[in-house]
């Protein structure tokens, strides 16, 4: 009996000091400079920042488990100057996730779903001014809880498509379709689905549209983009597959249309609009479980695929971010580098690669030529406007700190 007491007594030590190690990683994740590692986050951009959050990475000292990053940390990129600058966040947001929907509209930001520690959410929040809210007393029947989710914005309407996660509960239009893997351990089976719900953010409303058309298989891990008033996907997984197919759906009519078939099958990529006749693809993880570095350009009006040269192939990413900046870039954040579902620890990172997909502004050409020759032309830069002097201050001490 007494060795099972000091048994006991030492792996609730354990316990505690396993605890104590993973709330010191969390502290330690506050004194960086730059974002940590991660996968599965969310980023948007507003004006010349883009806002990062969520998603998780590699408790250091804990084998292969996975630490969910702080929810109360927000980080912001200026587009700019190249500053990344840490936030912390106020308000209610009841907990850290990964797989998360997140869209910017007018400077709000707006997160439903994901998954945590306790599985998945249909709770949607926004974020203004660095202040979470929780938008209660919706009306209507919400999605159910799932993450690995699309998005498009339309109207000053949230469309969101597919993903991953329980059985809906009530009349859901749509296709859910069980994975048999998922009830092990007594746990609430979870699927894939293919349905529309739209959340009007005049009316505060939920609905669901009726669609006509050629609608696309239930999938997750997908990626979306909005051109005009079409909604467009690629990929995504169904059951042991990585899909290549192309669809778009008119945000108007809600008729869906497929297109000419992409490139190899994927899941986990990002897919960014790049143009009013553009979208940018980038990475993903293939049916082999291969990590892509891949990149392609898609052309709306000639429904085309074009391979895309870049200096980043040495650099593949699945589960990473992707955002347009205002000079024709697509900046990729963080994502995993390696198979994310082998035995081996995950390859997480927090490199920011930069595609110019667009030629530069020229404005953006001068600006990089007076950082280049600032020694000789940096008495003249008073004459300047006010807001291009702040720009290259900010950049020049951006260089500064990279020289030191």
């Amino acid at each position: 009996m007494c060795g099972v007491v000091f048994l006991f007594i030492a792996d609730e030590n354990a316990k505690l000091a396993a605890d104590a190690d993973l709330a010191k990683e969390v502290e330690e994740l506050f004194e960086l400079d730059i974002p940590a590692e991660r996968s599965g986050h969310i980023a948007v951009v507003h004006r010349n920042l883009m806002y990062v959050w969520g998603g998780y990475r590699n408790a250091q000292n804990h084998g292969f488990f996975d630490l969910y990053l702080p929810r109360n940390e927000i980080w912001t990129y200026n587009m700019e100057s190249g500053v990344w600058t840490k936030h912390t966040a106020g308000g209610n947001l009841h907990t850290s996730m990964s797989g998360s929907c997140g869209v910017c509209v007018d400077g709000v930001l707006y997160l439903f779903g994901g998954h945590h520690a306790r599985g998945n959410t249909d709770k949607v929040h926004s974020c203004f001014l660095l202040v979470w809210e929780e938008m209660k007393n919706l009306k209507g029947l919400p999605p159910s809880c799932k993450d690995k989710l699309g998005c498009w914005v339309h109207k000053n309407r949230l469309v969101f498509f597919g993903g991953y996660g329980y059985a809906p509960q009530g009349p859901h239009r749509g296709t859910f379709k069980y994975d048999e893997s998922s009830s092990l351990w007594n746990s609430p089976g979870r699927g894939w689905n293919n349905h529309i719900h739209i959340l009007d953010l005049d009316t505060s409303t939920w609905s669901q549209p009726i669609t006509t058309g050629n609608t696309p298989s239930p999938r997750a891990a997908h990626a979306c983009a909005t051109v005009g008033n079409r909604g467009y996907v690629f990929g995504g997984r169904y059951k042991n597959y990585r899909l290549n197919d192309m669809y778009y759906i008119d945000l108007d009519t809600w008729e869906w249309s497929v297109l000419q078939q992409g490139p190899v099958g994927r899941s986990w990529h990002s897919f960014t609009p790049v143009s009013p006749d553009h979208i940018f693809l980038f990475g993903g993880f293939t049916t082999d479980r291969e990590t892509l570095s891949d990149a392609w350009l898609y052309c709306v009006s000639k429904n085309e695929w074009k391979p895309f040269k870049h200096s980043h192939t040495e650099s593949p990413r699945l589960w990473h971010t992707a955002c347009s900046g205002p000079d024709g870039e697509v900046f990729v954040f963080g994502g995993c580098a390696n198979n994310l579902l082998s035995q081996h620890r995950a390859a997480h990172s927090n490199e920011l690669l930069v595609f110019n997909v667009q030629p530069k502004s020229l404005v953006r050409f001068c600006m990089e030529t007076v950082l280049q020759h600032r020694d000789r032309l940096s008495n003249y830069w008073d004459c300047l406007p006010k807001h291009l002097l702040h720009s290259l201050k900010q950049r020049m001490a951006h260089v500064n700190t990279l020289g030191s």
